[in-house]
């Protein structure tokens, strides 16, 4: 009887915990890839560790017999982008489904750090029926991760694609087809540019987080919506000449985006206006247009630009596809008088042009793409809004073989 009565009761139990794990499941899963990089440009590049992120041609650079310094070629071959995710579920929490995300990868966060592991997302979820709760660490909203471009550069389209993961609080609202986005964010691995140099710091003294509004449509076939993005950032808290300063510079940012899923095509654009967006890697910043000569105290200007891109790819087994962006100065508000802070503020307008095709089998993947970029370089006028004048196009072609394991 006791052994009857033991039995029931172990049965008892047993079915509870499956039933409260098939309603609030715990787990963990691993996911990511190996993968290897060669890639060959024809003139020396600004980018990120050792040029595996190419931004663009580096500038004409004269010795004393007129010769281009930059205009030498290179290679490389790096591993770097090798990624381990770790995607958590757990049971449920304040009504809500609760899940997060830890990924990183062995790219490092500075140039001296190469080969260092480097978080790259780290987050916990809560879902309830129409909203989501996200806090911590993974893309901007300005980066649309259901549809950036899926070129073989690890520069994923930048510098016309806005290109920054971010701790973050983003809360987000879906009914039907509709979503709603509202984010607050801070800096960490991708900053703002300033008097010390790229830091974080000139976003915590403003006191203001990052903040943006995004509305999205999206079906099967179909994605598309826009954005609005607002910075704010404090420069300096003491003048050269020793006094305190709280002044700072604000800056909207707009997005639009769509993406067709016309099988077997795809076709995604983006278009961004951007202000001071140099932490989204891209061209521009803000500067000095006006300066105190007693106290020392600065006020400033931001810089505008305008970039797009469009991709169109087709196939599976064999992919093909060609990936074009375009980016302009756009210059600033007003007339200036000190010093520009920012990324490539000597740059008028960059253009991309890549082809590529990737061949996948099982878990594997092997990749080629040719890449060219052309940087037109000149010299901002103060006396007309920072705009650049007397431009000097340089070009690279870069050559990229990928290979690729996927687990």
């Amino acid at each position: 009887m006791k052994k009857i009565i033991l039995s029931v009761c172990l049965f008892v139990f047993l079915s509870s915990l499956t039933e409260a794990q098939n309603k609030a499941p715990f787990g963990i899963t691993l996911s990511g890839f190996v993968k290897s990089d060669l890639f060959y440009d024809t003139r020396q590049t600004t980018g990120i560790r050792e040029g595996h992120f190419l931004l663009y041609p580096a500038a004409e650079s004269l010795d004393k017999n007129n010769e281009d310094v930059n205009a030498k070629s290179n290679f490389n071959i790096l591993s770097i982008q090798t990624r381990l995710t770790t995607r958590i579920t757990a049971p449920d929490a304040f009504g809500a489904k609760s899940s997060g995300q830890i990924e990183g990868e062995f790219f490092g966060t500075t140039d001296g750090d190469i080969n260092g592991f480097r978080l790259r997302h780290a987050f916990v979820k809560l879902d309830w029926t129409n909203i989501s709760l996200l806090a911590g660490q993974t893309w901007h909203p300005m980066f649309i991760a259901e549809m950036f471009p899926s070129v073989v550069s690890f520069n994923t389209g930048a510098p016309f694609q806005p290109f920054s993961r971010n701790p973050q609080l983003r809360l987000t609202y879906s009914n039907d087809n509709i979503k709603l986005i509202a984010g607050a964010m801070s800096q960490r691995d991708f900053q703002s540019s300033g008097p010390l140099g790229f830091s974080s710091t000139y976003l915590r003294n403003s006191a203001v987080p990052n903040l943006h509004f995004q509305i999205q449509y999206l079906n099967k076939a179909t994605l598309f919506g826009a954005g609005v993005d607002y910075k704010s950032l404090t420069p300096r808290l003491v003048t050269i000449k020793n006094i305190k300063s709280d002044e700072s510079v604000s800056s909207f940012s707009l997005i639009g985006f769509l993406k067709f899923n016309l099988e077997p095509v795809t076709i995604k654009a983006q278009g961004i206006f951007g202000q001071n967006a140099a932490d989204l890697m891209q061209i521009g910043g803000y500067a000095i247009k006006s300066a105190d000569a007693v106290t020392g105290s600065e006020t400033y200007t931001a810089l505008s630009n305008f970039s797009a891109w469009g991709e169109i790819s087709t196939g599976k087994e064999i992919e093909y596809a060609i990936f074009c962006g375009y980016t302009k100065a756009l210059g600033a508000s007003d007339n200036i008088v000190g010093a520009y802070y920012g990324r490539g503020t000597d740059i008028d307008n960059v253009i991309r042009i890549s082809p590529r095709v990737q061949f996948n089998s099982e878990k594997n993947r092997i990749s080629a793409e040719l890449e060219y970029t052309s940087a037109g370089y000149g010299t901002p006028n103060n006396f007309n809004k920072g705009k650049i004048e007397k431009i000097k196009t340089v070009s690279n072609l870069r050559l990229i073989a990928a290979f690729y394991l996927f687990f």
